[in-house]
C-alpha cells in the first residue's frame, strides 16, 4: 500500500513539474509574440522576426538549431552504447555551423533572402525550387516527428502517463505559440530551452555521480571512450561528412541566419553557436559515462527490464539516470527541463517547413499575386498542418528514426551540392543540371539501402559485411550529385549555344529559349526580371552603395527573392535615388526652355545636343527607377 502511494506521489510530482515547465514555455512564447512591430503581419516579421534578432537572443537561438531534446538524449545514448569516439554529433554539428558561417551565412544574408529555397528558385525557376522543397520538407517534418516520439518515450520513463497524451500536449503547445509569434516565439523559447537543459542536467550530475550504484567513471576503469577499428574508417568518415555538410542546408538554420541584423552578425552567431553546441553536450557526455559505470542491479530498475540494458533501453539512458540515480525532486527538474526542451525543439522545424511552403510553393508557384494577408493565412494553416503531420507520424510510424535518417541523407546528397553551386558558382549551373543532379543523387543514395527501414541495397559497395555498408557511399552520392549539376549544365549550354540543338528544344527555358521579359546582367551571373508590362523592375548598378535587387513578384520562372535593398543603408539609398530623380527632372526642365522657339537651321546643333543629352538622361534614369519606402517595406515606381 505504501509503495503504491509513493508511486502515485511520484507520478503527481512529475506531472506537476512538466506542467510548470510547459506553462513557462507557453508564457514566454506568447509574450514574445507581442514583440512583433507594426509590420507584424508581414512575411519578414513572422518568418524572420523582422530581421531584428539581437545578439544575446541570436546566440541562443542559433545554438538551439541543433541543441534540443534529441541532441542531448542521443549524445548520452551514443556514449553509453559505442563510446565518446563514435559520438560525432556535437563536433559534427559544431563544424556545420562553422562552415555554414564561412560559406553561406554572409552571402545569403547579403542577398536579403527569406528562406533557404529562394536562391534555388532564383537560379532554377520556381518549379524546380518546388521540387527541391520535397527533401527539405521531409527532413523538417520527420525531424519534428522524431523529436516528439523521443519526448513521449522520455516522459513515460519517469511519469506513468500515456505516451500519446504527452506527445499531443507538447505538439499543441508548440504549434500554438508558433502560430501567433512566428520566429519571435521560437527564438525566445530557445533561450529558456537552453537554460533548462544546462541547469537541469548539471544539477542532476552530482547526485548521479555520488549514487552508491555508480562506480568511478575514470576511463581506466570504465570504457566509455570506445574504439574505432580500421574497417570502420570509411563509415566513420561518411557519418562525419554527413553531419558537417548535411547539417547546413536546413531551413531551421537559415531562418536564424537570415533573421540577423547584418551579414557579419550572421557569421558571428554561427561561430559562437558552434562553441555552444560542444558546451551543451558536456552534461550528456557525463550522464552517458555515469550510465556506463552503473550497476543497474543495485537500483530500483532491477526487475523492470533487462540487465545489461538492451538496445531499446539504451536509448533511454538519460531519463533512466534521472529516474533511478537521483532524488525524486531532482529527477522532476531534469525531466521538466528535457521535456520542455524537446517540445521547443520541434517548433523551429514546423515554422521552417511552413515558411518554405507559404512563400516558395504557394506564392511563387500557384499564387504569384497573392496578398500579404493571404500568405500569412496560408502560413498559419501550414503550421497547423505540418504540426499535425509530425504528431501523427510520431504516434503511428514505428520507423520514424529510419525515415529521418534517410531524409537527412537526401538533404546532404541533393540539397548541399546544389546550394553550394547557386550561392558560389551560379553562372555554371542551370535547371537541366539541377534536374540531373536531383535524380542521380537520389538513386545513388537509395542504392546503398537503409537498414532502419528494411530497405535493401541494390549496389553492394566495397566493405559490405552482410548487414551494413562500410564504404562512404553517402559522400560518394553527394559527389556524384555535385558533378552532375556541373556536367549537365555545361553540356546543355554547349549543345544549345553551339546550335547543335535548336532553341525550341530548350523546354526548361534556361539556356537560349529564355523568356523576353528576363534581363541578363552580363558578367554578374544575376538575372533581373520585370514584374509586368508596367516595368516594376530596378537595375541599380549605377550606385555603388546600393545593393542589386529585382522585383519581388515573379514571372516566367526566375525571381530574385530579396525583399530589401540592404540592412543598414536603405534610408540613405532612398535619399540618393530621390536626389537622382530630382536632378533628372531639373535637367529636363532646363532643356525644354525655348524649345517652342527653335525653328531655324541655326538651332539644329542645339537640337542634336538636346537629343543626345535626353538620350543619356533616359538611359541613366533606369538606375533610379525605384525608390524604396522603408516605412511600409514597399516599392514605389517613379
Amino acid at each position: 500500500m505504501c509503495r503504491r502511494r509513493a508511486e502515485k506521489m511520484i507520478n503527481i510530482g512529475g506531472i506537476v513539474a512538466i506542467v510548470v515547465f510547459y506553462l513557462l514555455i507557453l508564457f514566454v512564447g506568447i509574450w514574445a509574440a507581442k514583440k512583433k512591430g507594426n509590420g507584424g503581419e508581414s512575411e519578414e516579421e513572422v518568418m524572420l522576426a523582422g530581421r531584428n534578432i539581437g545578439l544575446f537572443v541570436g546566440i541562443f537561438t542559433m545554438t538551439a538549431t541543433w541543441v534540443g531534446g534529441g541532441y542531448i538524449s542521443g549524445t548520452a545514448e551514443e556514449i553509453f552504447g559505442k563510446g565518446l569516439i563514435w559520438c560525432q554529433a556535437p563536433f559534427g554539428y559544431a563544424l556545420s555551423l562553422v562552415f555554414g558561417g564561412l560559406l553561406f551565412a554572409n552571402k545569403m544574408r547579403e542577398q536579403g533572402y527569406v528562406t533557404m529555397l529562394d536562391p534555388f528558385q532564383d537560379a532554377f525557376g520556381e518549379r524546380m525550387g518546388g521540387m527541391l522543397f520535397i527533401p527539405a520538407l521531409c527532413g523538417e517534418v520527420f525531424w519534428s516527428a522524431a523529436t516528439l516520439a523521443a519526448l513521449g518515450a522520455t516522459i513515460s520513463v519517469i511519469v506513468d502517463i500515456d505516451v500519446n497524451i504527452s506527445v499531443v500536449l507538447s505538439a499543441c503547445i508548440a504549434i500554438f505559440y508558433t502560430l501567433f509569434g512566428g520566429l519571435y516565439s521560437v527564438a525566445y523559447t530557445d533561450v529558456i530551452q537552453l537554460f533548462f537543459i544546462f541547469f537541469g542536467l548539471w544539477v542532476s550530475i552530482p547526485f548521479a555521480l555520488t549514487n552508491p550504484a555508480v562506480s568511478s567513471i575514470s576511463p581506466s576503469q570504465v570504457d566509455w571512450v570506445g574504439t574505432l577499428e580500421p574497417k570502420y574508417y570509411g563509415q566513420y568518415f561518411d557519418y562525419g561528412m554527413l553531419l558537417i555538410f548535411g547539417g547546413i542546408p536546413w531551413q531551421a538554420y537559415f531562418q536564424r541566419v537570415l533573421s540577423s541584423k547584418s551579414a557579419s552578425r550572421a557569421q558571428i552567431l554561427s561561430y559562437v553557436a558552434a562553441i555552444g553546441c560542444v558546451v551543451m553536450a558536456l552534461p550528456s557526455v557525463l550522464i552517458g559515462a555515469v550510465a556506463k559505470a552503473t550497476d543497474w542491479n543495485q537500483t530500483d530498475f532491477r526487475g523492470k527490464g533487462n540487465i545489461p540494458l538492451d538496445e531499446e533501453q539504451a536509448r533511454m539512458v538519460l531519463p533512466m539516470v534521472l529516474q533511478y540515480l537521483t532524488p525524486a525532486y531532482v529527477s522532476f527538474c531534469g525531466l521538466g527541463a528535457v521535456s520542455a526542451a524537446t517540445m521547443s525543439s520541434a517548433d523551429s522545424s514546423v515554422l521552417g517547413a511552413s515558411s518554405m511552403f507559404a512563400r516558395n510553393v504557394y506564392r511563387l508557384i500557384f499564387r504569384p499575386r497573392a496578398s500579404e494577408h493571404e500568405i500569412m493565412w496560408v502560413m498559419r494553416i501550414s503550421i497547423f498542418v505540418t504540426g499535425a503531420m509530425a504528431t501523427t507520424m510520431a504516434l503511428t510510424v514505428h520507423t520514424i528514426y529510419g525515415l529521418w535518417y534517410l531524409c537527412s541523407d537526401l538533404v546532404y546528397v541533393i540539397l548541399f551540392p546544389q546550394l553550394l553551386m547557386v550561392v558560389h558558382f551560379k553562372p555554371y549551373c542551370n535547371t537541366y543540371g539541377s534536374v540531373a543532379s536531383y535524380i542521380i543523387g537520389f538513386l545513388a543514395r537509395i542504392s546503398g539501402g537503409e537498414p532502419l527501414m528494411n530497405l535493401k541495397p541494390f549496389i553492394y559497395y566495397p566493405g559490405w559485411n552482410g548487414t551494413e555498408q562500410l564504404f562512404p557511399f553517402r559522400t560518394l552520392a553527394m559527389l556524384l550529385s555535385l558533378i552532375s549539376v556541373i556536367a549537365f549544365s555545361m553540356l546543355t549550354r554547349y549543345l544549345f549555344e553551339s546550335g547543335k540543338l535548336p532553341p525550341s528544344w530548350d523546354f526548361l527555358r534556361c539556356v537560349v529559349n529564355i523568356p523576353e521579359d528576363v534581363v541578363r546582367v552580363s558578367g554578374s551571373g544575376d538575372e533581373l526580371e520585370p514584374h509586368d508590362a508596367m516595368g516594376e523592375m530596378a537595375v541599380m548598378t549605377g550606385l555603388a552603395d546600393v545593393r542589386k535587387y529585382s522585383a519581388t513578384d515573379e514571372m516566367n520562372g526566375r525571381v530574385n527573392p530579396a525583399l530589401n535593398l540592404g540592412s543598414d543603408s536603405d534610408e540613405e539609398a532612398s535619399q540618393q535615388l530621390a536626389s537622382s530623380v530630382a536632378q533628372r527632372a531639373k535637367l529636363q526642365q532646363q532643356l525644354s526652355i525655348g524649345a517652342n522657339s527653335i525653328d531655324s537651321p541655326s538651332h539644329r546643333p542645339m537640337i542634336n545636343r538636346k537629343a543626345n543629352m535626353s538620350s543619356a538622361i533616359g538611359s541613366g534614369s533606369a538606375a533610379a527607377a525605384v525608390v524604396a519606402n522603408n516605412t511600409g517595406d514597399k516599392q514605389t515606381t517613379l
